[in-house]
């Protein structure tokens, strides 16, 4: 999800489609990705229509689920205590506050089908103006995130409050909580359990929201689509950079572990590396006997 969840991404992140995405400075949007023959970008196609997004997903929130029952008691929060960084993670004491699981939104409990089925006919760039009127009026063109329905009412049966972190503006506050009860998702109450951009200290990235949610619950998991949906610190880093902090010995033993992440090839900062970041030179290789 904000894609939770394109706005325009953070300081390392783009924007490909057009949701809301967890990162803070402005850039412009990568080339949209190629259309399929039937004229879907493959990425949506897989997305919004492939049965492996949707056992990825379901898969994804089965451990959730699983890890929350079994980690309820946990006196250490997934939330990284201020000034931690990547490389050095610390994470907040929970004490005997009620345990909770912190979702972004977009993409990650919702799918924007409505927009983004509309975004598919489109060549123009991601225009901020037409998500927000895609916020004030879609809130009947979505639909839940395979698993996130049943994922979200285990948690709230057993005692585990569902926290939504998103990126969508808190002016919509009301559309937004409406989404969430018309795809099976809520209850969603702005400012008790629904966090919007600008909550808390009035910035895009979701650190401060997160250390004022992880100061009344204990965050036993975070989930998103976006690795700016577990720190802010991602944003700094260029697509290399978050690739090696993703996979390095700190952070490595966290994914699947507290920390979730649903597929999302459409937008945010998953899409912003260049040819040869993708592909290192040193992994070069060529057909001897196709003719160049």
């Amino acid at each position: 999800m904000i894609r939770d969840g394109l706005l325009l991404l953070a300081a390392s992140g783009l924007a490909l489609s057009g949701c809301v995405v967890d990162t803070h400075v402005v850039q412009a949007p990568p080339a949209p990705a190629p259309a399929a023959a039937n004229g879907v970008p493959a990425g949506m196609q897989y997305l919004y229509g492939s049965g492996e997004a949707a056992a990825l997903s379901v898969q994804a929130y089965g451990a959730v689920v699983e890890w929350a029952k079994e980690n309820m008691g946990k006196r250490t929060s997934a939330v990284l205590e201020p000034g931690a960084t990547l490389a050095a993670p610390r994470f907040r004491s929970c004490g005997d506050k009620p345990p909770a699981v912190v979702f972004d939104v977009d993409e990650t409990l919702l799918l924007n089908l409505g927009y983004e089925g509309d975004d598919a006919q489109r060549s123009a760039p991601y225009d901020a103006s037409r998500w927000d009127r895609w916020e004030k009026t879609g809130a009947m063109k979505v639909a839940a995130v395979p698993g996130a329905i049943d994922a979200v009412m285990t948690l709230r049966v057993i005692g585990v409050t569902v926290i939504f972190n998103s990126n969508r503006a808190a002016a919509n506050a009301a559309e937004t909580e409406a989404a969430l009860t018309f795809a099976g998702l809520g209850p969603a109450k702005h400012g008790e359990t629904l966090f919007l951009k600008g909550d808390v200290d009035g910035k895009s990235g979701k650190d401060g929201r997160r250390n004022a949610i992880a100061q009344r619950w204990c965050v036993v998991a975070m989930v998103g689509d976006q690795l700016g949906d577990f720190s802010d610190g991602f944003a700094a880093l260029n697509p290399p950079e978050r690739r090696a902090a993703a996979q390095s010995p700190a952070l490595v033993g966290l994914w699947g572990r507290g920390w979730f992440v649903l597929p999302n090839p459409v937008y945010g900062t998953g899409l912003g590396s260049t040819y040869d970041q993708t592909f290192p030179p040193a992994t070069r290789w060529t057909d001897s006997q196709e003719k160049h």
